[in-house]
This record gives C-alpha cells, sequence and structure tokens, in this order.
C-alpha cells in the first residue's frame, strides 16, 4: 500500500448551486497546482466514508462556502463533535472527525474549517462578482494552509516550510 498525502483538502459543495461552488472552485486551483504533498477530493456533501479518507494523514483542511460566514471567510480549527447521528448523510466536518476518532480509536489529524463568504446560492447561476472576490482571498489562505507561501504574482506559488505554514494557519 501507498503512502497518501499528508495534506488531504476535502472541499464540498454543489458547482451548479452559485456560490456553492466556492469549495469545488478553490479544490479545481488545487488539483491544478499538483502539489507533491497534498490529495484534493471533492464531494457534495461530506459523510461518514469520508472519516477513512483522513487516515494516515497529518492535516485536513474542509472547505465549503457559507451564507452567515463572515467576508471574505472564515478559517478555524475544526474539532471532532460527537451526537446523536440520525442519518449518515450530510456531515459537519465535526462529525466527521468524531466518526474518525471512534472507527479509528484515535485522535484525527490537525483539522481545519476554511469557509468562504457566499452570497447567492441559485440553482443553475454561477459564482457572483462578491464570492469571486472572497475566491480569491481564500485562495491564498489555502495556500498557506497546505504549506506554500505566495510570490507577489499568485499563479507562481513557492515552496514554503510546512511549520511556517502552519504558524500561518494558527
Amino acid at each position: 500500500m501507498s503512502a497518501c498525502a499528508p495534506v488531504l483538502v476535502l472541499a464540498v459543495g454543489n458547482p451548479s448551486r452559485g456560490d456553492d461552488a466556492l469549495g469545488p472552485e478553490l479544490a479545481a486551483r488545487l488539483e491544478a497546482a499538483a502539489l507533491p504533498d497534498v490529495e484534493v477530493i471533492t464531494e457534495f456533501q461530506l459523510q461518514v466514508e469520508n472519516a477513512l479518507d483522513l487516515v494516515g494523514r497529518e492535516r485536513v483542511i474542509f472547505v465549503d462556502a457559507g451564507a452567515g460566514t463572515p467576508a471574505p471567510f472564515d478559517l478555524r480549527p475544526a474539532i471532532p463533535v460527537e451526537g446523536l447521528l440520525h442519518t449518515s448523510h450530510a456531515l459537519s466536518p465535526g462529525a466527521v472527525l468524531a466518526t474518525y476518532r471512534r472507527i479509528m480509536d484515535a485522535a484525527p489529524p490537525e483539522a481545519w474549517l476554511l469557509c468562504v463568504r457566499g452570497e447567492s446560492f441559485e440553482l443553475g447561476a454561477g459564482l457572483s462578482p462578491t464570492a469571486v472576490r472572497h475566491l480569491e482571498d481564500a485562495w491564498r489562505a489555502l495556500l498557506q494552509g497546505v504549506g506554500i507561501a505566495e510570490t507577489a504574482d499568485p499563479q507562481l506559488p513557492v515552496v514554503a516550510s510546512r511549520a511556517s505554514a502552519a504558524a500561518t494557519i494558527a
């Protein structure tokens, strides 16, 4: 079995629902960067099976859009949240982390939630102009979170140490 990438980005959202596409848009950018120590998974919704995606990781960053999120984005630690699950469909990042802890009998990896402010979530709509601006700000934070420091040209990132990225995220 081959080793998995130490950093996992789990992006959530529906590209057909306006600003809900913020998570998948950031994931697509990150996939295009083809960073060797980063794996990107995009989901419409988090599910219990995503707990298995955390096995062997050092860090996971959940990326999603939120209507009530402070602009342009909110970046905060994600912690396991135990509770009665009425369904295994559409879990929170905290529930995924709690599921990992329960099935692995171990602490989950370091986890962060990057929630990007969205304005419009209409079916069939594209990203709103405001969401596009928030996307650019969130992109820089995501690059730092996965261990990349930006140069003056956002298309040409340079590698930074994991320690400096962790300090930036914290």
